[in-house]
């Protein structure tokens, strides 16, 4: 290896004289670096010191008003993790009580950070997650009173303006302990009993605008009502109290599939079967129920718990029928024996070649996946293409044009019909990259059947769409 290469050996032989000298340098004009290695002249005295600076570091970045710019958003995002690294890789393995303190101090400057910088990336956001998660390692080895900590957990959880502290009891489970998840379930229960008040700064118009929007018209209610469930519920499941968690929902609420499969989920978890199942089995399972999936995957485990085997292998057929979920064929499949799962995956195609709905049908083929069906649905069934389902039939394409260019070219112009039909010229200029695509793999393909061949097609476009000027243009 070269003698000059970037690396921690050939820069450890300059000396430790000759670094420093560099790193002055290079600091120079840098806020970032110089930060940096103060940090790393604090740590090397110590963690206390090193959390003396970090957290003045914190109350700055809180203070800071001005908004961030795209140009200065890595700036930031690359601060916040310096400061999240110092505190949980370096402070926490000797202070961990400091470390805490500082965890939830750098928490707490989420609001703050969301309302100058524009996170629609959601990268920001993530660094607040990160350290979020940071609390179930740090917890149990800091030293915290469990009722001072509920206290400070529910004053959290009651002020959090952007969902920052969301998930915090399950993850300081284990440091609250039993006598500080119930101190805690006291205060959240208090406070649900208390009467729901608007904010004094609220103006009557934006309550108004608040409560048509509420499922009982008291938006205050409404959002008191659903802080108090989800921190009931995530206090019993930290206890293991399944029947305090499921008094949380309404006899009309566990009637949903999405919230009897997550009920039965839990029941199961405590070996009590049978109970799950009639949870299941008391669902509404109407057209409009939302939470079908969730539902078959519970009510599969349940069955396979009381070995029922069978019958779990009947529903998931019966279900992959309707919804050609791939999930469900392949647990389907892998309980059958040697030869029985070719004959069943070819009756599975079958039926998905003939499906009602060919999108659906064609998701299927591609995340099997399977291409050489996908081919065979398109090219058997391209009258029924919908050019407006862009979002499916342009990946579709991408992953088709390499060995199958006629099934891709069919769903290249599904699209460019679609676009110019309808007048959609917001898509023209997709449309023309189609119609692009369409020309490049015309060479690879040396029969089109019952299709126009694409000189053809291309003449029959220009006559049915010749005053689409503003298309043409952009073809190029």
């Amino acid at each position: 290896m070269s003698k000059k290469t970037l690396n921690k050996d050939n820069l450890a032989a300059l000396g430790s004289e000759r670094l420093a000298d560099l790193l002055l340098e290079v600091s120079t004009g840098s806020a970032e670096i110089k930060r940096r290695l103060r940090l790393e002249l604090s740590h090397n005295l110590g963690p206390t010191e090193l959390a003396r600076d970090v957290r003045k570091r914190l109350i700055s970045i809180r203070k800071s008003t001005s908004f961030v710019s795209w140009r200065r958003r890595k700036s930031l995002i690359k601060d916040l993790n310096t400061q999240l690294e110092m505190i949980t890789e370096k402070i926490a393995p000797e202070e961990p009580t400091e470390a805490f303190d500082l965890l939830w101090q750098f928490i707490e400057l989420a609001p703050s950070v969301y309302e100058r910088v524009d996170d629609s990336r959601g990268d920001v956001g993530d660094v607040f997650r990160t350290a979020l998660l940071r609390f179930e390692a740090i917890g149990p080895r800091a030293v915290l009173a469990p009722t001072a900590l509920a206290s400070r957990i529910w004053d959290a959880l009651r002020d959090k303006g952007y969902g920052e502290f969301d998930g915090i009891i399950g993850l300081l489970a284990p440091t609250l302990g039993e006598g500080g998840l119930q101190h805690l379930r006291s205060l959240v229960e208090a406070y649900g009993e208390m009467p729901a008040d608007e904010s004094p700064d609220d103006h009557e118009a934006l309550r108004f605008l608040r409560d048509l929007r509420s499922d009982s018209g008291n938006y205050a209610r409404d959002q008191k009502d659903r802080l108090t469930k989800m921190c009931l519920q995530e206090i019993a499941e930290a206890l293991g109290d399944t029947d305090a968690y499921i008094a949380q929902y309404t006899a009309s609420e566990l009637t949903r599939p999405d919230l009897a499969a997550e009920v039965a989920h839990l029941l199961l978890s405590q070996g009590k079967v049978d109970e799950a199942l009639n949870r299941l089995t008391g669902a509404d399972l109407t057209a409009r129920a939302l939470g079908q999936k969730e539902w078959d995957t519970a009510y599969i485990a349940c069955l396979i718990a009381l070995d029922r085997i069978d019958e779990a292998q009947s529903h998931r057929w019966e279900r992959f029928c309707v919804t050609l979920d791939p999930d469900l064929l392949r647990d389907y499949l892998k309980v059958l024996p040697d030869f029985d799962d070719i004959e069943a995956e070819d009756s599975a195609k079958a039926k998905a070649l003939n499906f009602e709905n060919l999108h659906l049908a064609l998701v299927f083929f591609l995340d099997w996946p399977d291409l050489s069906c996908a081919a065979r649905l398109i090219e058997s069934r391209a009258a029924e293409l919908d050019g407006d389902l862009y979002h499916i039939l342009t990946p579709a394409a991408e992953t088709l044009r390499e060995k199958y260019p006629l099934a891709a070219v069919l769903l290249w112009r599904a699209m460019i019909s679609f676009s110019l039909t309808d007048g959609r010229s917001t898509r023209y200029g997709h449309a023309a990259d189609h119609l692009m695509d369409c020309a490049s793999v015309d060479h690879e393909i040396g029969d089109y059947g019952p299709f126009a061949p694409h000189l053809s097609y291309l003449a029959d476009l220009h006559t049915q769409h010749e005053r689409k000027t503003s298309f043409w243009r952009r073809v190029r």
